[in-house]
Protein backbone atom coordinates (compact mmCIF):
# COMPACT_ATOMS: atom_id res chain seq x y z
CA UNK A 1 0.00 0.00 0.00
CA UNK A 2 1.22 3.56 -0.69
CA UNK A 3 1.47 6.06 2.13
CA UNK A 4 -1.91 7.61 3.04
CA UNK A 5 -2.49 11.08 1.68
CA UNK A 6 -4.49 11.83 4.82
CA UNK A 7 -4.47 10.01 8.14
CA UNK A 8 -6.40 10.78 11.31
CA UNK A 9 -5.51 8.90 14.51
CA UNK A 10 -7.14 8.76 17.96
CA UNK A 11 -9.41 11.73 17.24
CA UNK A 12 -11.55 12.89 20.15
CA UNK A 13 -14.16 15.64 20.31
CA UNK A 14 -16.58 16.73 23.02
CA UNK A 15 -19.26 19.40 23.22
CA UNK A 16 -19.58 20.38 26.88
CA UNK A 17 -19.86 17.01 28.67
CA UNK A 18 -20.98 15.09 25.58
CA UNK A 19 -18.17 13.14 23.89
CA UNK A 20 -19.16 12.74 20.25
CA UNK A 21 -15.90 11.21 18.98
CA UNK A 22 -13.86 8.77 21.01
CA UNK A 23 -10.58 7.39 19.61
CA UNK A 24 -11.71 7.63 15.97
CA UNK A 25 -9.37 7.22 13.01
CA UNK A 26 -9.41 6.99 9.22
CA UNK A 27 -6.78 6.54 6.49
CA UNK A 28 -7.27 7.82 2.94
CA UNK A 29 -5.06 6.60 0.12
CA UNK A 30 -4.49 8.16 -3.31
CA UNK A 31 -6.59 6.61 -6.07
CA UNK A 32 -9.16 5.23 -3.62
CA UNK A 33 -12.87 5.76 -2.98
CA UNK A 34 -13.45 5.30 0.73
CA UNK A 35 -17.04 4.98 2.04
CA UNK A 36 -17.71 6.45 5.48
CA UNK A 37 -20.84 4.90 6.99
CA UNK A 38 -22.86 5.03 10.18
CA UNK A 39 -26.33 5.75 11.45
CA UNK A 40 -27.50 9.09 12.90
CA UNK A 41 -25.29 10.16 15.78
CA UNK A 42 -22.42 7.89 14.71
CA UNK A 43 -20.04 10.87 14.42
CA UNK A 44 -19.56 11.09 10.64
CA UNK A 45 -20.39 14.79 10.35
CA UNK A 46 -18.20 15.73 13.31
CA UNK A 47 -15.22 13.81 11.91
CA UNK A 48 -15.62 15.46 8.50
CA UNK A 49 -15.87 18.91 10.07
CA UNK A 50 -12.63 18.26 11.96
CA UNK A 51 -10.83 17.11 8.80
CA UNK A 52 -12.05 20.19 6.90
CA UNK A 53 -11.26 22.72 9.64
CA UNK A 54 -14.82 23.59 10.62
CA UNK A 55 -14.15 22.11 14.10
CA UNK A 56 -10.93 21.66 16.05
CA UNK A 57 -10.28 18.29 17.67
CA UNK A 58 -9.63 17.88 21.39
CA UNK A 59 -7.10 15.06 20.99
CA UNK A 60 -5.45 12.99 18.30
CA UNK A 61 -3.37 13.71 15.21
CA UNK A 62 -4.04 14.51 11.55
CA UNK A 63 -1.35 14.15 8.89
CA UNK A 64 -1.37 15.10 5.20
CA UNK A 65 1.33 13.38 3.13
CA UNK A 66 2.97 12.34 6.41
CA UNK A 67 3.18 15.88 7.80
CA UNK A 68 1.20 16.71 10.99
CA UNK A 69 -1.41 19.41 10.35
CA UNK A 70 -3.93 21.36 12.40
CA UNK A 71 -6.63 22.78 10.10
CA UNK A 72 -7.58 26.19 11.50
CA UNK A 73 -10.59 26.70 9.24
CA UNK A 74 -12.04 25.45 5.96
CA UNK A 75 -9.82 27.76 3.88
CA UNK A 76 -6.72 26.39 5.60
CA UNK A 77 -7.91 22.82 4.93
CA UNK A 78 -8.46 23.66 1.26
CA UNK A 79 -4.93 25.03 1.04
CA UNK A 80 -3.68 21.69 2.38
CA UNK A 81 -5.63 19.87 -0.35
CA UNK A 82 -8.88 18.89 1.40
CA UNK A 83 -12.11 19.83 -0.39
CA UNK A 84 -15.74 19.09 0.51
CA UNK A 85 -19.03 18.96 -1.38
CA UNK A 86 -22.20 18.71 0.68
CA UNK A 87 -25.59 17.21 -0.15
CA UNK A 88 -27.05 20.72 -0.31
CA UNK A 89 -24.65 22.23 -2.82
CA UNK A 90 -22.77 24.99 -1.01
CA UNK A 91 -22.53 27.36 -3.95
CA UNK A 92 -24.38 30.56 -4.86
CA UNK A 93 -27.42 29.75 -7.03
CA UNK A 94 -27.98 33.35 -8.14
CA UNK A 95 -24.50 33.65 -9.68
CA UNK A 96 -23.21 32.18 -12.93
CA UNK A 97 -21.47 28.82 -13.23
CA UNK A 98 -18.15 30.52 -13.98
CA UNK A 99 -18.49 32.90 -11.02
CA UNK A 100 -19.19 29.94 -8.72
CA UNK A 101 -16.15 28.07 -10.00
CA UNK A 102 -13.80 31.00 -9.41
CA UNK A 103 -15.39 33.06 -6.64
CA UNK A 104 -12.68 34.37 -4.36
CA UNK A 105 -10.00 33.76 -7.00
CA UNK A 106 -11.38 35.51 -10.09
CA UNK A 107 -8.86 36.43 -12.81
CA UNK A 108 -8.27 40.18 -12.96
CA UNK A 109 -7.05 42.56 -15.68
CA UNK A 110 -6.00 46.13 -14.91
CA UNK A 111 -7.84 45.92 -11.59
CA UNK A 112 -11.09 44.68 -13.14
CA UNK A 113 -12.68 41.25 -13.38
CA UNK A 114 -11.57 39.50 -16.59
CA UNK A 115 -14.90 37.84 -17.31
CA UNK A 116 -13.89 36.50 -20.73
CA UNK A 117 -10.82 34.77 -19.31
CA UNK A 118 -12.84 33.40 -16.38
CA UNK A 119 -15.50 31.90 -18.65
CA UNK A 120 -12.86 30.40 -20.93
CA UNK A 121 -11.16 28.77 -17.94
CA UNK A 122 -14.55 27.53 -16.68
CA UNK A 123 -15.35 25.90 -20.02
CA UNK A 124 -11.95 24.20 -20.12
CA UNK A 125 -12.30 22.97 -16.53
CA UNK A 126 -15.79 21.53 -17.06
CA UNK A 127 -14.76 19.96 -20.37
CA UNK A 128 -12.43 17.71 -18.36
CA UNK A 129 -15.62 16.42 -16.67
CA UNK A 130 -17.36 15.90 -20.04
CA UNK A 131 -19.71 18.75 -19.15
CA UNK A 132 -20.51 21.28 -21.88
CA UNK A 133 -22.87 23.99 -20.61
CA UNK A 134 -23.27 27.74 -20.81
CA UNK A 135 -20.90 28.81 -18.04
CA UNK A 136 -22.34 32.32 -18.15
CA UNK A 137 -25.80 31.07 -17.17
CA UNK A 138 -27.06 31.28 -13.60
CA UNK A 139 -26.24 28.14 -11.59
CA UNK A 140 -29.82 27.46 -10.42
CA UNK A 141 -31.00 27.09 -14.03
CA UNK A 142 -29.27 23.70 -14.10
CA UNK A 143 -30.22 20.38 -12.52
CA UNK A 144 -28.97 19.28 -9.09
CA UNK A 145 -26.67 16.78 -10.81
CA UNK A 146 -24.99 19.52 -12.87
CA UNK A 147 -24.67 21.68 -9.75
CA UNK A 148 -22.98 18.74 -7.98
CA UNK A 149 -20.47 18.39 -10.82
CA UNK A 150 -19.73 22.13 -10.72
CA UNK A 151 -19.19 21.90 -6.95
CA UNK A 152 -16.88 18.90 -7.38
CA UNK A 153 -14.93 20.65 -10.15
CA UNK A 154 -14.44 23.70 -7.91
CA UNK A 155 -13.39 21.61 -4.89
CA UNK A 156 -10.90 19.54 -6.90
CA UNK A 157 -9.48 22.62 -8.67
CA UNK A 158 -8.91 24.35 -5.32
CA UNK A 159 -7.76 21.38 -3.24
CA UNK A 160 -6.62 18.50 -5.41
CA UNK A 161 -5.68 15.78 -2.89
CA UNK A 162 -8.75 14.76 -0.90
CA UNK A 163 -12.38 15.15 -1.97
CA UNK A 164 -15.10 14.57 0.63
CA UNK A 165 -18.63 13.99 -0.72
CA UNK A 166 -21.42 14.16 1.84
CA UNK A 167 -24.56 12.37 0.56
CA UNK A 168 -23.94 13.43 -3.06
CA UNK A 169 -26.57 11.08 -4.53
CA UNK A 170 -29.45 11.81 -2.15
CA UNK A 171 -31.31 13.99 -4.68
CA UNK A 172 -30.19 12.29 -7.90
CA UNK A 173 -32.00 9.82 -10.14
CA UNK A 174 -30.24 6.67 -11.37
CA UNK A 175 -29.02 8.23 -14.63
CA UNK A 176 -27.53 11.17 -12.72
CA UNK A 177 -25.92 8.77 -10.24
CA UNK A 178 -24.29 6.92 -13.14
CA UNK A 179 -22.87 10.21 -14.46
CA UNK A 180 -21.53 11.15 -11.03
CA UNK A 181 -19.94 7.73 -10.54
CA UNK A 182 -18.24 8.00 -13.93
CA UNK A 183 -16.66 11.26 -12.76
CA UNK A 184 -15.59 9.73 -9.45
CA UNK A 185 -13.91 6.86 -11.26
CA UNK A 186 -12.08 9.39 -13.44
CA UNK A 187 -10.89 11.31 -10.36
CA UNK A 188 -9.85 8.04 -8.74
CA UNK A 189 -7.73 7.12 -11.78
CA UNK A 190 -6.11 10.58 -11.51
CA UNK A 191 -4.97 9.69 -7.97
CA UNK A 192 -7.58 11.55 -5.94
CA UNK A 193 -8.50 10.22 -2.49
CA UNK A 194 -12.30 10.36 -2.23
CA UNK A 195 -14.49 10.02 0.86
CA UNK A 196 -18.02 8.93 -0.06
CA UNK A 197 -20.68 9.35 2.64
CA UNK A 198 -23.97 7.66 1.85
CA UNK A 199 -26.77 5.51 3.25
CA UNK A 200 -27.26 3.47 0.06
CA UNK A 201 -25.50 0.12 0.43
CA UNK A 202 -25.93 -0.76 -3.24
CA UNK A 203 -23.95 2.34 -4.16
CA UNK A 204 -21.24 1.51 -1.63
CA UNK A 205 -20.69 -1.88 -3.25
CA UNK A 206 -20.79 -0.34 -6.71
CA UNK A 207 -18.27 2.47 -6.24
CA UNK A 208 -16.22 2.07 -3.02
CA UNK A 209 -12.86 0.35 -2.51
CA UNK A 210 -12.85 0.43 1.29
CA UNK A 211 -15.29 1.32 4.03
CA UNK A 212 -14.96 2.74 7.54
CA UNK A 213 -17.92 2.35 9.90
CA UNK A 214 -18.59 4.60 12.89
CA UNK A 215 -21.11 3.81 15.62
CA UNK A 216 -21.89 5.91 18.69
CA UNK A 217 -18.82 8.07 18.20
CA UNK A 218 -16.32 5.22 17.85
CA UNK A 219 -14.75 3.46 14.89
CA UNK A 220 -16.10 -0.05 14.52
CA UNK A 221 -13.61 -0.92 11.80
CA UNK A 222 -12.22 -0.36 8.30
CA UNK A 223 -12.42 -3.11 5.68
CA UNK A 224 -11.85 -3.58 1.94
CA UNK A 225 -15.32 -3.71 0.40
CA UNK A 226 -14.41 -6.71 -1.78
CA UNK A 227 -13.90 -8.84 1.37
CA UNK A 228 -16.93 -7.56 3.29
CA UNK A 229 -20.24 -9.45 2.98
CA UNK A 230 -23.30 -7.21 3.16
CA UNK A 231 -24.53 -8.93 6.31
CA UNK A 232 -21.25 -8.16 8.07
CA UNK A 233 -21.45 -4.52 7.00
CA UNK A 234 -25.02 -4.15 8.29
CA UNK A 235 -23.97 -5.78 11.58
CA UNK A 236 -21.06 -3.31 11.87
CA UNK A 237 -23.47 -0.40 11.36
CA UNK A 238 -26.29 -1.55 13.62
CA UNK A 239 -24.28 -3.40 16.27
CA UNK A 240 -24.85 -6.76 17.85
CA UNK A 241 -28.63 -6.75 18.08
CA UNK A 242 -29.81 -9.11 20.81
CA UNK A 243 -33.11 -10.93 20.60
CA UNK A 244 -35.75 -10.17 23.19
CA UNK A 245 -36.85 -12.96 25.45
CA UNK A 246 -39.88 -14.73 23.97
CA UNK A 247 -42.03 -13.51 26.86
CA UNK A 248 -41.26 -9.92 25.84
CA UNK A 249 -42.48 -10.42 22.28
CA UNK A 250 -45.92 -8.98 22.78
CA UNK A 251 -46.64 -8.41 19.10
CA UNK A 252 -46.41 -12.06 18.02
CA UNK A 253 -49.72 -13.23 19.46
CA UNK A 254 -51.64 -10.02 18.85
CA UNK A 255 -54.55 -10.35 16.43
CA UNK A 256 -55.28 -7.23 14.37
CA UNK A 257 -58.80 -5.89 14.06
CA UNK A 258 -60.66 -4.61 11.02
CA UNK A 259 -58.93 -2.72 8.24
CA UNK A 260 -58.72 0.99 8.97
CA UNK A 261 -56.57 2.55 6.22
CA UNK A 262 -55.56 1.12 2.84
CA UNK A 263 -52.93 2.84 0.68
CA UNK A 264 -52.67 1.60 -2.90
CA UNK A 265 -49.86 2.30 -5.38
CA UNK A 266 -48.65 5.24 -3.29
CA UNK A 267 -45.45 6.76 -4.69
CA UNK A 268 -43.36 9.93 -4.81
CA UNK A 269 -40.55 10.19 -7.34
CA UNK A 270 -37.13 10.17 -5.71
CA UNK A 271 -38.64 9.63 -2.24
CA UNK A 272 -40.73 6.45 -2.21
CA UNK A 273 -41.18 3.69 -4.79
CA UNK A 274 -44.81 2.57 -5.33
CA UNK A 275 -46.16 0.65 -2.34
CA UNK A 276 -49.37 -0.91 -1.01
CA UNK A 277 -50.03 -0.72 2.71
CA UNK A 278 -52.90 -1.97 4.89
CA UNK A 279 -53.18 -0.71 8.47
CA UNK A 280 -55.58 -2.48 10.84
CA UNK A 281 -57.02 -1.45 14.17
CA UNK A 282 -55.18 -2.91 17.14
CA UNK A 283 -52.02 -3.57 15.13
CA UNK A 284 -48.46 -2.29 15.34
CA UNK A 285 -46.64 -2.21 12.01
CA UNK A 286 -42.93 -1.81 12.64
CA UNK A 287 -40.71 -0.21 10.00
CA UNK A 288 -37.01 -1.09 9.77
CA UNK A 289 -34.21 -0.10 7.45
CA UNK A 290 -30.98 1.82 7.40
CA UNK A 291 -30.96 5.58 7.52
CA UNK A 292 -31.81 6.82 4.03
CA UNK A 293 -33.87 3.74 3.18
CA UNK A 294 -37.05 5.83 2.91
CA UNK A 295 -38.60 5.33 6.35
CA UNK A 296 -39.30 8.98 7.14
CA UNK A 297 -40.29 9.68 3.53
CA UNK A 298 -42.99 7.01 3.81
CA UNK A 299 -44.25 8.47 7.09
CA UNK A 300 -44.47 11.95 5.55
CA UNK A 301 -46.56 10.55 2.69
CA UNK A 302 -48.90 8.76 5.08
CA UNK A 303 -49.51 12.01 6.97
CA UNK A 304 -49.95 14.26 3.94
CA UNK A 305 -46.82 16.35 4.52
CA UNK A 306 -45.68 15.33 1.05
CA UNK A 307 -48.22 14.72 -1.72
CA UNK A 308 -47.84 11.51 -3.74
CA UNK A 309 -47.37 11.44 -7.49
CA UNK A 310 -49.80 8.53 -7.65
CA UNK A 311 -51.92 6.41 -5.37
CA UNK A 312 -55.31 5.90 -3.77
CA UNK A 313 -56.39 5.91 -0.15
CA UNK A 314 -59.39 4.43 1.61
CA UNK A 315 -60.10 5.11 5.30
CA UNK A 316 -62.75 3.07 7.12
CA UNK A 317 -63.94 1.85 3.73
CA UNK A 318 -64.38 5.33 2.25
CA UNK A 319 -62.22 6.93 -0.44
CA UNK A 320 -60.09 9.74 0.96
CA UNK A 321 -57.51 12.27 -0.22
CA UNK A 322 -54.46 13.62 1.61
CA UNK A 323 -53.55 17.06 0.29
CA UNK A 324 -52.00 18.33 3.53
CA UNK A 325 -51.59 17.31 7.20
CA UNK A 326 -54.91 19.00 8.06
CA UNK A 327 -56.65 16.35 5.94
CA UNK A 328 -54.77 13.63 7.80
CA UNK A 329 -55.81 15.00 11.19
CA UNK A 330 -59.44 15.17 10.01
CA UNK A 331 -59.20 11.47 9.07
CA UNK A 332 -57.97 10.55 12.54
CA UNK A 333 -54.24 10.38 11.75
CA UNK A 334 -51.51 11.64 14.08
CA UNK A 335 -47.75 11.97 13.56
CA UNK A 336 -44.89 12.30 16.08
CA UNK A 337 -41.84 13.20 13.94
CA UNK A 338 -38.25 12.01 14.32
CA UNK A 339 -36.73 15.39 15.21
CA UNK A 340 -38.86 16.53 18.12
CA UNK A 341 -36.85 19.72 18.66
CA UNK A 342 -37.24 20.94 15.06
CA UNK A 343 -40.55 19.42 13.94
CA UNK A 344 -42.22 18.57 17.25
CA UNK A 345 -42.13 20.87 20.24
CA UNK A 346 -42.43 24.65 20.22
CA UNK A 347 -39.74 25.29 22.78
CA UNK A 348 -40.82 28.69 24.06
CA UNK A 349 -44.45 27.64 24.58
CA UNK A 350 -45.58 26.00 27.80
CA UNK A 351 -46.42 22.33 28.24
CA UNK A 352 -50.11 23.27 28.24
CA UNK A 353 -49.83 25.26 25.01
CA UNK A 354 -47.86 22.50 23.27
CA UNK A 355 -50.37 19.80 24.24
CA UNK A 356 -53.42 21.64 22.89
CA UNK A 357 -51.88 22.69 19.56
CA UNK A 358 -53.06 19.76 17.42
CA UNK A 359 -56.53 19.62 18.95
CA UNK A 360 -56.98 23.36 18.38
CA UNK A 361 -55.87 22.99 14.76
CA UNK A 362 -58.34 20.12 14.36
CA UNK A 363 -61.22 22.18 15.71
CA UNK A 364 -60.26 25.29 13.80
CA UNK A 365 -59.47 28.73 15.15
CA UNK A 366 -63.13 29.72 15.12
CA UNK A 367 -63.71 27.27 18.00
CA UNK A 368 -60.99 28.16 20.52
CA UNK A 369 -60.30 25.77 23.37
CA UNK A 370 -61.07 27.54 26.63
CA UNK A 371 -58.45 28.00 29.30
CA UNK A 372 -60.11 25.62 31.74
CA UNK A 373 -60.32 22.87 29.12
CA UNK A 374 -56.66 23.43 28.21
CA UNK A 375 -55.66 23.06 31.85
CA UNK A 376 -57.77 19.93 32.24
CA UNK A 377 -56.27 18.34 29.13
CA UNK A 378 -52.70 19.23 30.07
CA UNK A 379 -53.02 17.98 33.63
CA UNK A 380 -54.63 14.75 32.43
CA UNK A 381 -51.78 13.91 30.07
CA UNK A 382 -49.05 15.05 32.46
CA UNK A 383 -50.42 12.50 34.91
CA UNK A 384 -51.27 9.78 32.35
CA UNK A 385 -47.84 9.89 30.68
CA UNK A 386 -45.91 10.72 33.85
CA UNK A 387 -44.39 13.89 32.37
CA UNK A 388 -41.82 15.08 34.91
CA UNK A 389 -42.34 18.82 35.28
CA UNK A 390 -42.70 21.60 37.81
CA UNK A 391 -46.09 22.42 36.30
CA UNK A 392 -48.03 22.71 33.05
CA UNK A 393 -46.93 26.34 32.61
CA UNK A 394 -43.26 25.35 32.41
CA UNK A 395 -41.72 26.10 28.97
CA UNK A 396 -41.28 22.76 27.23
CA UNK A 397 -37.68 23.55 26.19
CA UNK A 398 -36.61 23.07 29.81
CA UNK A 399 -37.80 19.44 29.93
CA UNK A 400 -35.56 16.43 29.37
CA UNK A 401 -35.62 14.76 25.94
CA UNK A 402 -37.84 11.93 27.16
CA UNK A 403 -40.36 14.32 28.67
CA UNK A 404 -40.38 16.46 25.53
CA UNK A 405 -41.19 13.31 23.56
CA UNK A 406 -44.08 12.60 25.92
CA UNK A 407 -45.42 16.13 25.37
CA UNK A 408 -45.40 15.55 21.58
CA UNK A 409 -47.24 12.26 22.09
CA UNK A 410 -49.72 13.92 24.45
CA UNK A 411 -50.46 16.57 21.81
CA UNK A 412 -51.56 13.92 19.34
CA UNK A 413 -53.30 11.67 21.83
CA UNK A 414 -55.46 14.67 22.75
CA UNK A 415 -56.97 14.46 19.25
CA UNK A 416 -58.10 10.87 19.95
CA UNK A 417 -56.46 9.50 16.78
CA UNK A 418 -57.27 6.22 15.07
CA UNK A 419 -53.83 5.93 13.42
CA UNK A 420 -50.65 7.03 15.18
CA UNK A 421 -47.44 7.36 13.13
CA UNK A 422 -44.30 7.38 15.29
CA UNK A 423 -40.89 8.14 13.78
CA UNK A 424 -38.08 7.08 16.17
CA UNK A 425 -40.21 7.58 19.32
CA UNK A 426 -37.45 6.44 21.71
CA UNK A 427 -34.39 8.10 20.16
CA UNK A 428 -32.22 10.12 22.52
CA UNK A 429 -34.14 9.47 25.72
CA UNK A 430 -33.12 7.78 28.94
CA UNK A 431 -33.78 4.15 29.81
CA UNK A 432 -36.72 4.87 32.11
CA UNK A 433 -38.56 7.07 29.60
CA UNK A 434 -37.75 4.53 26.88
CA UNK A 435 -39.53 1.76 28.78
CA UNK A 436 -42.52 3.99 29.55
CA UNK A 437 -43.00 4.90 25.87
CA UNK A 438 -42.79 1.24 24.82
CA UNK A 439 -45.45 0.36 27.41
CA UNK A 440 -47.61 3.22 26.11
CA UNK A 441 -47.26 2.01 22.50
CA UNK A 442 -48.46 -1.45 23.50
CA UNK A 443 -51.30 -0.03 25.61
CA UNK A 444 -52.58 2.14 22.75
CA UNK A 445 -52.54 -0.88 20.46
CA UNK A 446 -54.48 -2.94 23.01
CA UNK A 447 -57.06 -0.13 23.06
CA UNK A 448 -57.64 -0.62 19.32
CA UNK A 449 -55.43 2.08 17.85
CA UNK A 450 -53.47 1.42 14.65
CA UNK A 451 -49.77 2.24 14.97
CA UNK A 452 -47.07 2.69 12.33
CA UNK A 453 -43.74 2.79 14.19
CA UNK A 454 -40.33 3.54 12.68
CA UNK A 455 -37.33 2.61 14.78
CA UNK A 456 -33.61 1.96 14.38
CA UNK A 457 -33.75 -0.25 17.49
CA UNK A 458 -34.31 -3.66 15.94
CA UNK A 459 -34.85 -5.51 19.22
CA UNK A 460 -37.51 -2.93 20.09
CA UNK A 461 -39.34 -3.52 16.79
CA UNK A 462 -39.11 -7.29 17.31
CA UNK A 463 -40.68 -6.95 20.75
CA UNK A 464 -43.90 -5.15 19.88
CA UNK A 465 -44.59 -5.51 16.14
CA UNK A 466 -47.29 -7.71 14.63
CA UNK A 467 -45.76 -7.05 11.21
CA UNK A 468 -42.47 -5.52 10.12
CA UNK A 469 -41.86 -3.72 6.83
CA UNK A 470 -38.19 -3.70 5.82
CA UNK A 471 -37.19 -0.79 3.58
CA UNK A 472 -34.15 -0.60 1.35
CA UNK A 473 -33.26 2.13 -1.14
CA UNK A 474 -36.67 3.87 -0.72
CA UNK A 475 -38.70 0.75 -1.47
CA UNK A 476 -40.29 -2.03 0.58
CA UNK A 477 -37.79 -4.89 0.39
CA UNK A 478 -40.07 -7.33 2.20
CA UNK A 479 -42.42 -8.00 5.10
CA UNK A 480 -42.11 -10.24 8.16
CA UNK A 481 -45.00 -11.53 10.27
CA UNK A 482 -45.41 -13.22 13.62
CA UNK A 483 -42.69 -15.75 14.38
CA UNK A 484 -40.73 -14.66 11.29
CA UNK A 485 -39.88 -11.41 13.07
CA UNK A 486 -36.35 -11.65 14.45
CA UNK A 487 -33.45 -9.22 14.42
CA UNK A 488 -31.50 -11.68 12.28
CA UNK A 489 -34.28 -11.91 9.68
CA UNK A 490 -34.59 -8.12 9.55
CA UNK A 491 -30.85 -7.65 9.10
CA UNK A 492 -30.70 -10.31 6.39
CA UNK A 493 -33.48 -8.56 4.49
CA UNK A 494 -31.71 -5.19 4.84
CA UNK A 495 -28.44 -6.71 3.63
CA UNK A 496 -29.94 -8.76 0.79
CA UNK A 497 -27.95 -8.21 -2.38
CA UNK A 498 -30.22 -7.18 -5.27
CA UNK A 499 -30.06 -8.96 -8.59
CA UNK A 500 -27.33 -7.72 -10.89
CA UNK A 501 -28.36 -5.10 -13.46
CA UNK A 502 -28.93 -6.40 -16.98
CA UNK A 503 -25.98 -5.84 -19.21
Amino acid sequence: MPEPVLKADHIEKSFLDNKVLDDVGIELFPGEIHALLGENGAGKSTLIKILTGAYTHDAGTITVDGTPVHPRDTKHAQEMGIGTVYQEVNLLPNMSVAENLYIGRQPMKLGFLDNRRMERAARELLASYQLKIDVGAQLDTFSVAVQQIVAIARAVDISGKVLILDEPTASLDQHEVDILFSILRQLKSDGMAIVFITHFLDQVYEIADRVTVLRNGRRVGSRPIADLPRMDLVTMMLGEALEHDEAMRIGVGRQPGELYAAFRNYALAGKAAPFDLDLHKGEIVGVAGLLGSGRTEMARLLFGIDRPDSGELAVAGQNATLREPRDAVALGFAFAPEDRKVDGIVGDLTIRENIVLALQAHRGWTRPIGRSEQIELAEHFVKALDIRTTGIEQPVKFLSGGNQQKVVLARWLATNPKLLILDEPTRGIDVGAHAEIIRMINRLCDDGMSLFVISSELDEIVAYSSRVLVLRDRAIAGELRGEEITTGAIMEMIAHEPEAKNA
